[in-house]
């Protein structure tokens, strides 16, 4: 059991031993020599009743031991809530404050939503407000804002875990793009013709050939032709600029390239979907992400209907 006199930086010490399962590295993150960390790690044996880490069969590095898996993330996470108790404040300035954001979106969402946000930001934060855009992977991001490294998620609804806190941001529909002067003309499409092309499908799972729109075409008994799996959205304008290619994006992305593409109606009644922004209860009450949710919210009313 852990006594009374129990040191807590001990804790913090073992949080970066399992994160580097390497005593050299851990002292470097920690600012300590190698010996003081051996010694912790020593203590936090004896604390434990458990090796913790034991050193890999190539002899370079540690693995953790079963214990030490289990503590891992409960650890992490308990650390990251006491930051929040410490630096919390009754209040948010973003122009002498300094805090560092880090968002989860796909590409679509940062096209869309993130750029603006950023051009809203550069009049109305100072230079101690840093704002990081991570790739938002469905498998990890509900553990990711569980630890507290990711602050804030804006995706569809389908990414949004019941634990979660979320705000809906906007509304969403699907259109057709092919490249100006493309050889189909500007003609409306039907269903045969639609199916009968050659289309580009975003998988952002990466590697489908099968997505959300064919989802709803086989309940129509239909299909059609995916020739082509990309993992973003902000490349498919390039692609389809220079091929006899077709896509199906959302309205708003494909207005962003009327430039270059055309877009066209689908011939049958297609589900779009809708962005949210979501976080993790612990921090609803926190200042600054509810001053980042405020900002993304307006960009998101000021995005306007399609």
């Amino acid at each position: 059991m852990i006594s009374e006199a129990f040191d807590l930086n001990l804790l913090v010490s073992l949080d970066t031993l399992l994160a580097e399962c390497n005593v050299t590295r851990a002292a470097a993150r920690l600012h300590l020599t190698q010996p003081a960390v051996s010694t912790q790690l020593a203590r936090l044996r004896h604390v434990f009743g458990d090796p913790l880490l034991i050193p890999t069969e190539t002899g370079r590095g540690m693995t953790p031991t079963a214990l030490a898996i289990a503590l891992s993330e409960p650890l992490h996470a308990a650390l990251k809530n006491l930051e929040s108790v410490v630096r919390h404040r009754a209040a948010f300035d973003p122009l002498t404050d300094t805090r560092r954001f880090v968002v989860a979106a796909s590409d679509n969402a940062i096209a869309v939503l993130g750029l603006r946000l950023m051009e809203t930001l550069s009049g109305m934060a100072g230079q101690g407000v840093q704002m990081a855009f991570v790739a938002a992977d469905p498998a990890t991001i509900g553990a990711r804002l569980e630890l507290g490294e990711v602050d804030l998620l804006i995706g569809s609804e389908r990414m949004v875990a019941p634990s979660m806190k979320a705000r809906k941001l906007l509304d969403e529909r699907f259109v057709m793009v092919q490249r100006k002067h493309h050889p189909r003309g500007m003609r409306p499409l039907d269903l045969d013709a639609y199916c009968a092309l050659d289309h580009v499908l975003v998988s952002t799972s990466g590697g489908s050939f099968h997505g959300y729109m064919d989802e709803q075409l086989e309940a129509l008994g239909r299909r059609r032709k995916v020739v082509l799996s990309l993992q973003t959205f902000t490349l498919v304008p390039e692609l389809l600029s220079h091929s006899h290619y077709v896509a199906t994006l959302p309205c708003r992305l494909a207005q962003r390239y009327g430039d270059r593409l055309d877009a066209f109606a689908l011939p049958f009644e297609a589900n779009g979907f809708s962005l949210f922004a979501a976080w993790h209860p612990r921090n609803h009450a926190d200042p600054a992400i509810l001053w980042l949710r405020e900002r993304i919210a307006g960009v998101a009313d000021a995005a306007g209907v399609d």
